[in-house]
């Protein structure tokens, strides 16, 4: 049985403040951090370090940011300076040997000055703490609007069709154990899924799930995964997946009308959408008999390299020779679980998936 990892990772990670029971609790709280957020773009001449041995909570340290602005660094902003600065050790070296803050400021401050040259980067903070250190044109997606648009589609996340994956199939009450909705300064994560119109096809019974993720401060991608599935574990396993697809944006410049244009339809249409389309997809992939040219139609596809090892899996695992479209879709996800490479695991398993809609 195949399984997806990244929600039970998520669960296993988030302490209990980036836990959310519903979608509008965890928009309140994204809101709250946008409203009180400001961006501006500085010459990272402006930027110096100043060494505060009494604030432990941000090593010591405090960042003037032009204009008189000071500000404490967070975790994740410290590691960006580190690398804007160009130092020979990483990040984790300053937070590790417990130099003095003022010897950590000025190796800082002397690579920032002198180790690269001058340029422009895009501020993210609060009042009081610097929560990102960006390049001038990152396009910032906000985890507000985000979250604000699943509301509008897909309802509250615990009362509608679309909720908080129940436990084997069986829906549960949402708490901060069991939630699949996470949320901090830093990233964000949500699972949702429609377990209750089930799709019978391949003498499996499937519901649709799907990933949402995001980062205002550059840790992660914003992006979107669709799937079936069979069921949800406790630990928030995802068992059986199948026919998954990724939309994966980077944040360029014009990452936010890249999202509206190119996502928020596509979860949009996921949301009202009937399974019936996905059913009648799969029936009628495994009704297409292939051609007598298989490895022709593998190639063309996923590429000459790949065909024996896909016409391989689907011999081990299903005991007979690829015969249909389905099969081959099948196969095809089967041999990309394999794929330590993610980019290219998640290419083959949007060519297997584009197979159906083919069909």
């Amino acid at each position: 049985m195949t399984i997806l990892m990244r929600a039970s990772r998520q669960w296993a990670s988030r302490p209990a403040d980036e836990r959310f029971v519903s979608l509008p609790e965890m928009q309140t709280a994204m809101r709250e951090l946008r409203e009180r957020s400001h961006q501006r773009v500085v010459s990272t001449r402006s930027l110096s370090l100043l060494p505060d041995p009494e604030d432990e909570r941000h090593r010591g340290l405090l960042i003037e940011t032009g204009g008189g602005a000071v500000v404490a660094p967070t975790h994740w902003p410290f590691g960006q300076l580190c690398s804007l600065a160009a130092t020979p050790s990483p990040a984790s070296y300053f937070r590790e040997a417990r130099l003095p803050a003022e010897i950590v400021a000025d190796a800082l401050n002397y690579h920032l000055r002198f180790t690269r040259g001058s340029g422009e980067v895009k501020l993210l903070g609060t009042a009081d703490e610097l929560r990102a250190i960006n390049g001038p044109f990152y396009g910032r997606v906000w985890n507000a609007d985000i979250v604000a648009m699943l509301i509008e589609a897909f309802g509250d996340g615990v009362s509608g069709a679309w909720r908080v994956p129940g436990e084997f199939g069986r829906r549960v009450p949402v708490d901060r154990q069991n939630t699949t909705l996470y949320a901090s300064d830093r990233n964000m994560f949500v699972f949702l899924a429609d377990e209750d119109r089930r799709i019978e096809a391949a003498g499996r019974s499937l519901a649709r799930g799907f990933f949402v993720w995001n980062s205002e401060v550059g840790d992660d991608t914003i992006g979107a995964g669709f799937f079936l599935f069979d069921y949800v574990r406790c630990n928030r396993i995802v068992w059986g997946p199948d026919q998954y697809s990724e939309v994966r944006l980077r944040h360029t410049k014009g990452a936010p009308d890249r999202w509206l244009d190119e996502t928020v339809p596509v979860l949009t249409e996921y949301a009202a959408g009937s399974p019936q389309p996905v059913v009648e997809a799969i029936e009628a992939a495994r009704a297409k008999k292939l051609a007598d040219d298989l490895d022709g139609f593998l190639g063309a596809r996923f590429g000459k390299r790949l065909v024996p090892a896909i016409k391989a899996i689907h011999e081990h695992e299903e005991g007979r020779p690829i015969e249909t479209v389905w099969d081959a879709a099948v196969a095809a996800t089967a041999h990309a679980r394999a794929i330590p490479n993610a980019d290219r695991r998640v290419e083959i398993e949007r060519i297997a998936g584009s197979l159906l809609t083919a069909a």
